[in-house]
Order: C-alpha cells, then structure tokens, then sequence
C-alpha cells in the first residue's frame, strides 16, 4: 500500500479551534481536516438536527412534481411508483409508496426485472401502467437519461415524474418534473444525495404541505439511511444528518422488515458498516438472485410475523449469491492469468453463462485483486452487459465516455458504472478501453493508497479521544473514520496468527515504553515476521473497542505495517 499523510492544518488554526472547542489539539487536527473550522460547523457535525435539513422548495421542479401529485390525488388517478432494482431503488420505492398509501389508497409499485428489463426505466413498464390505467409515474433512483422512454409514456398520456441523483446527459427527458439536483440549473445547496434522499425530499415537500414536520417523517429515515451507506455517497452535509437520524431509528424502531433482518443475524447496535454489510447485501439479494419486488414486499411489510417469512426467503437468496460469487470470482481471477493479462490497466474478463446479478460484485473482488479498472461481462439476451468499477481517484465513467462509440447504453458515476453492447464489439471495445485508461491514468493511482489523517503516539490514545471519535460517527466518503500513523512500535512478546489459518495478526504493541495497547490486523498474519522478536516496525490503524469477558478495552486497527 501507498501511506499518504494529508496536509496537516497550520499550527495557529489547530490552536484557535483547540480553544474555542475546548478540546485536544489532535481532535481539532481532525475536524479541519473534514472542513470544520469553528464552533458552529462543528455544533452542526457533533449535534446534528433535523432543522439541518434544507428546505425542499429549494430543488428545481419540486413545486411542479407536489402539484402534479395533489391533482393527481385529486382526480382519483392511479399512481405507479417505479424504482430500480438495488437497494437504494428499492427503499425509494418503498419510501414513497408506503408515504403515499397513508393517505391515498390507489398506488402501486414497480420494480423492472434485472434479466428480461435490464436497469432503468423500462418499455414493459410503462405497457404495464397503460394495461392498469395508471396516468402518473414517480421513478426512483433513475429516469434522467429515460428519454425514448418518457416519450412512449406520453404518447400512451402518462405522465412522469423523476426522482434521480445520477448525472443528466446533454437533454433531458420530457417529464412534468425533474428532481435531480445534479441537474446544471438545479440550485440545491447540496448535490450528494442517493437517489431515496431525493425521493424524501419529495415526501418532506408533500408532508409540509399537509402541515406535518420532518420529524413526523422520522419512521422513514431507517429506508433513506440504508441507501446512503448502499450507495456509497458522500456522508458529509444533509446526508449526514439523515445517516445519523435513520441509524437511530434502525438501532431504536426500526420497520419490521429491517427487525426481521437484525433478529436472524442476532447483532446489536448497528453502524452503518454493519447496515453495509449486512442489511444492504440482502436486500440487493432479492434483485440480483430473484426480483426486486421482493425486497419492496420486506420493507413496507407491517407484520412481524410475515416480515420474517419474507427475510428467510431473502435470506436464501443471500446465501445463493454468495456461492455464486465465490465461484464466478474464482473464474474470473483464471480467466485474466490464463490470458496473461496481470500487467494490464485493466480487467475486463467476460463467460456468457455468469451471473448477471453478481457481476457488480466480482467487479468489486477482481479490484481488490488487481487494483485497477475492472469490467465483468456476462451475456444478458441478445447483448452483452457489464458491471463496471474504478479505483480511488480514477473516473471510470469519464473513460467509458471515450468509448462511447462501441456501447449500446452506459451509466453510472466516478467508480461504478453499467453498460451494454453487442457481442461483435467486445473485442473492439476491450482494447479502446485498454487504450483509453492507460492514456489517462495516474500509475499511481494503481497502487491502494491509505490515507492517513495523523501521525500519532501512544500515550495520546486515551478513553477520551475514544469518547469523541465515537461522535464523529457515522463514518463513511467524505467522513472517513480517522487512520493514525505511529513510529518505532514494538510488540511486547504476545504477537501470533489467529483465525482460520492463521490469517490475521494479534499483538500487544508498545511504543517508547507506553503501557502495551492490543492489536488486531485483519489479513495481515502474513506480516507476523517483520514484528516478531521485537523488531521495531511503523503501523497505520484505526482505534477500535475491544469487549472481552464484559471488559471494553481499546485495541489498535491495524491496516497495514512497515
């Protein structure tokens, strides 16, 4: 790994802070870092508030997308809310719907199959809205680039409304209103938010106008806070507080689909990390191995009882794709070094019989992996279609641009991306791609970097450091938790490889004669010889609460040594 030192702030600016919050220098290193300067940025970071939220007014269209709801409430028409197949269009679409039904009983939900519609707003959609007298649709989480497909709707006289947070291209859709705030003369003052935050910025415009507050929309917030972490946004700002708010309910109250989740993986207190990896996989499951409806059927169910039924059918779809993603990963991995393709820059590996639904993820693995831009294609009817993802720093959607020629239809952001083609492309396409990245690429960039926010000693790490870390939670782009560097450590004898062949490392580290702090390294076993025998090593880490027999102590993270 590269070890990356950010900047540290000036000496003065670190002081000023340190007064004015009466807090330790280091806490105050941390706050500017993330862009908090004084006390009242950071009273808004440490005490978020609902009144934080900005009004919803403020987004481009919102008044035209509320007025065409009311009339449509209004003249009895049918609703159809539309989202995409992954977690955070599937809470979306059960956000709004559930919103909706409080006080309007003619709506219904759509999710397009990810194998026979593919992602977006589809055709088959739209015919099923003509076919069941629906005259409006809400799309989640997509819509923006759904030109042809607004159109079709039109000429069918329905109308849309589009609720996105990807970025537009050079037109737009012809839709009664566009909520997107990415949108170029869209004057929201924050452009983060997943595609759910935007569809609750519509309900919070909705809910005002019939004179609730957004704390009446507290119950919503467990939804908006598990497509915030899904979706990987930034958790700085608006996204923040909604995080913050949603953990709680999720922790405290959470809708029964989510209870029924947390009750068979018996965890408590969630963070988002654990929302991460464990609520967010399974319900992408149920749209990657099955149909996303499933997943809108978990999270709008209101009996316990059922709600559990529907979490063990997830539950299996869940344990289907983690084989199937083991499997393909393995394949994928012999694929790039049978072709010896190792010293590329890029992976693009494709077997018409994988998976669509955990191509995304093998993406992710075969990254982990090589380090560089990846692409994993599988055959999906007549086309070929592929999941894309980037490493740190690298724009894979700005490289796919640049081969825009050879696809049928991309989308996506900076480090994940979807895209089709036909089968007589692929090699055409494989090598511009190939051409494009390494022409454009920082070699660097090719390298995991770790970026660390301070280099640190051992007597600093206190209980009380540890009390305020906790309240920079939650943790996530933009707010990542806090990495320390410290020098000349040293393990006090205790260092060995545990877990399933010996795989991660366990120390007890000193450093200068400091009373020793546990340590534990995750895969990093391998490492056990350059630490061994008190050799003197650096360690980037994390601070971390270790529980033991009913005693909290702190441990060191470890991330990596040298």
């Amino acid at each position: 790994m590269r070890w990356t030192l950010k900047p540290k702030p000036t000496e003065e600016n670190i002081q000023q802070l340190s007064q004015e919050l009466n807090v330790d220098p280091l806490v105050s290193h941390l706050l500017i870092q993330r862009g908090i300067t004084n006390y009242e940025e950071a009273k808004h970071f440490f005490r978020p508030k609902l009144s934080h939220l900005h009004d919803p007014f403020l987004m481009k269209d919102m008044d035209r997308a509320v007025a065409r709801i009311e009339l449509a409430m209004a003249n009895q028409e049918n609703i159809l809310v539309y989202g995409d197949y992954d977690v955070d269009g599937t809470t979306a679409v059960a956000l709004m719907s559930s919103f909706l039904l409080e006080s309007y009983p003619n709506v219904a939900t759509y999710i397009p199959d990810r194998y026979l519609e593919g992602y977006g707003v589809s055709l088959q959609g739209i015919d099923f809205a003509e076919d069941n007298d629906i005259s409006l649709i809400i799309a989640l989480d997509c819509g923006v680039k759904a030109i042809e497909q607004v159109q079709y709707a039109k000429e069918k006289g329905i109308d849309f409304i589009i609720c996105d947070h990807h970025r537009p291209g050079n037109s737009l859709p012809d839709a009664i209103a566009i909520l997107d705030p990415k949108q170029d003369n869209c004057n929201y003052p924050y452009k983060e938010l997943c595609g759910c935050g935007v569809g609750f910025k519509l309900i919070q415009a909705l809910s005002s106008r019939q004179g609730k507050t957004t704390k009446d929309l507290l119950p919503y917030l467990d939804l908006v806070a598990t497509a915030i972490a899904a979706d990987i946004v930034q958790i700085t700002g608006e996204n923040r507080v909604l995080a913050y708010f949603g953990l709680q309910v999720i922790n405290s109250n959470p809708r029964m689909g989510f209870m029924a989740i947390i009750d068979q993986v018996k965890k408590k207190a969630l963070t988002i990390t654990d929302v991460v990896f464990i609520i967010a996989p399974r319900i992408n499951a149920a749209g990657r191995m099955k149909h996303g409806q499933h997943a809108v059927e978990l999270l709008t169910e209101t009996n316990l009882v059922q709600a559990k039924q529907f979490a063990s059918e997830i539950e299996l779809f869940n344990t289907e794709r983690r084989s199937l993603d083991q499997e393909i990963t393995q394949e994928a991995l012999m694929q790039i070094q049978e072709n010896k393709e190792e010293d590329k820059f890029t992976s693009v590996v494709y077997n018409e019989n994988w998976h669509k639904g955990v191509i995304g993820i093998v993406a992710s693995r075969l990254t982990e992996t090589y380090y560089r831009p990846t692409l994993v294609f599988t055959k999906s009817g007549e086309k070929l279609a592929a999941s894309a993802r980037s490493v740190k720093g690298f724009d894979i959607y700005n490289a796919l641009e640049g081969c825009s020629d050879c696809l049928e239809q991309f989308g996506g952001h900076m480090y994940a991306a979807g895209l089709t083609l036909s089968e007589e492309q692929y090699d055409t396409f494989k090598k511009q791609f190939e051409k494009v990245v390494s022409e454009t690429i920082d070699p660097k960039l090719m390298q995991p970097e770790i970026s660390i926010d301070a280099k640190i000693s051992i007597h600093q790490i206190t209980p009380k450091l540890m009390r305020i870390l906790k309240q920079f939670a939650p943790f996530g782009p933009g707010n990542m938790t806090p990495i320390f560097m410290a020098e000349g450590l040293q393990d006090s004898g205790y260092a060995r490889g545990v877990g399933e062949d010996e795989k991660h490392l366990k120390a007890s580290l000193t450093q200068n004669d400091s009373p020793p702090i546990g340590a534990i390294g995750f895969n990093l076993g391998n490492k056990l010889n350059q630490i061994k025998d008190k050799k003197p090593f650096d360690a980037v880490f994390s601070l971390d609460e270790n529980e033991w027999n009913g005693t909290v102590s702190i441990q060191l993270k470890l991330r990596d040594i040298r």
